[in-house]
């Protein structure tokens, strides 16, 4: 049947919902956080989706996983910044909820697919069990 794409996986569409939902809050900011609150935004949410890409497109299972763990890094600095906006005024109590139910799925997903990243191995043959700097 062979690879159907990182684009198939539940955890990246639900990181795409989240990308949406960051830069709506993102541009409903006001002008003075336009380079503080709203760039952090942009870029931790879109960092999700970009690391699930590049680690997806990897070979060795480590390299993956790395990818995977930035991603899942990305995730929690995206409702971090959430918990932010709805601290100052940004965005309201149900909008976070909604964030944290989302982060929490993403996150469900991505622990998941590295866990069959772990039981796969692929490289570990070819390349050994450590990265290198190649």
């Amino acid at each position: 049947m062979g690879d159907r794409g990182f684009e198939t996986l539940g955890f990246y569409q639900d990181s795409l919902k989240l990308l949406k939902a960051a830069y709506r809050l993102a541009d409903s900011l006001p002008d003075c956080e336009r380079y503080n609150l709203s760039d952090q935004l942009h870029r931790a949410s879109a960092s999700i989706l970009l690391n699930i890409a590049e680690g997806y497109g990897r070979y060795h299972y480590l390299d993956r996983l790395r990818f995977m763990y930035i991603a899942r890094g990305s995730l929690a600095e995206t409702k971090s910044a959430f918990i932010i906006a709805e601290n100052l005024g940004y965005c309201n109590t149900e909008q976070l909820h909604w964030v944290s139910q989302l982060k929490d799925q993403i996150e469900k997903g991505l622990n998941g697919y590295c866990r069959f990243i772990r039981s796969q191995q692929q490289g570990k043959e070819e390349y050994g069990t450590r990265l290198s700097n190649w």
